[in-house]
């Protein structure tokens, strides 16, 4: 399996690179992992400017040799080219590959699911490298699209549901736009990390309005990680918020899911579920 890896957001380093190929190879050693050198362009915030993240990722989408297209890292920039991006995906090359990535990275996955193109999971990329234990979460990305392993899974997805998964702030930025998808009768799963809880709250109003009249089957919380400390207590925690603002809005609120801005972040594939998490 041949794996593209481009930088949408913000750049990579070639030593994490070479950490990420050395550990493919051993623990897969059929995939082969080709990262394109945008990933490790400069300019300023960005890895390269607007037109060099999105020839890059068209180029690989579009490239018949490639059955993966892996996002190398979150930040911000992926909005700025998403919608041109998935435009230019016009080969049936590009309908055939998988689509990995979370945070910022949920712009494409988002403009992707909606156009219908490709499979689109929400799960770790090479940048996990850096994390305490993220070989493991490299790995788990790499055992899901080698060999669709339902270990990878989010442990609660249920056959003959619909799913998609976002990071909340990344979320928040897309409804309204023409990067949100129909998340109709789907289960909508949420994380978010370093954000005080009365901006996370404030997301929370403004995607759950958005999403009131959308005829959501439910939303779950995944993990809401490093939460700074704010001058004076919010009074409610990341949960309460959550089910809070669902209730206020007729959203079925779901529970807790194991997805979040970490080693341990889960796979979920976007759309009907086609069999369950292993035991």
């Amino acid at each position: 399996m041949r794996i593209a890896i481009c930088a949408p957001s913000t750049p990579f380093t070639r030593e994490d690179a070479a950490r990420v190929s050395a550990l493919a190879a051993t623990a897969h050693p059929t995939a082969e992992l080709v990262f394109h050198d945008q990933c490790f362009t400069e300019s300023g915030h960005f890895a390269g400017s607007d037109s060099e993240r999105l020839e890059a990722f068209v180029g690989l989408a579009n490239d018949p040799d490639f059955d993966a297209v892996w996002f190398v890292r979150g930040g911000y920039g992926a909005c700025r080219i998403a919608e041109d991006a998935v435009a230019a995906l016009t080969s049936s090359a590009a309908a055939d590959k998988i689509y990995m990535g979370y945070s910022d990275a949920g712009n494409l996955l988002g403009a992707l699911y909606d156009a219908q193109i490709g499979r689109v999971c929400h799960g770790p990329m090479p940048a996990d490298i850096r994390r305490d234990g993220g070989e493991s979460a490299v790995t788990r990305a790499l055992d899901w699209m080698l060999h669709a392993s339902p270990q990878s899974l989010e442990p609660q997805l249920q056959v003959g549901t619909k799913y998609a998964a976002f990071n909340l702030m990344t979320l928040a930025m897309m409804v309204g736009t023409p990067l949100m998808p129909d998340l109709k009768n789907h289960v909508l799963i949420l994380e978010e990390v370093s954000e005080y809880l009365y901006g996370y709250d404030r997301a929370f109003f403004h995607v759950t309005s958005h999403l009131q009249t959308a005829r959501l089957a439910g939303l779950r919380l995944g993990r809401v990680s490093d939460v700074p400390e704010n001058d004076r207590p919010f009074g409610e925690n990341a949960e309460e918020i959550a089910r809070r603002w669902c209730a206020k809005t007729g959203i079925n609120y779901l529970g807790r899911a194991d997805i979040g801005h970490d080693a341990d972040n889960r796979i979920v594939p976007f759309g009907l579920a086609t069999f369950s998490a292993a035991p």
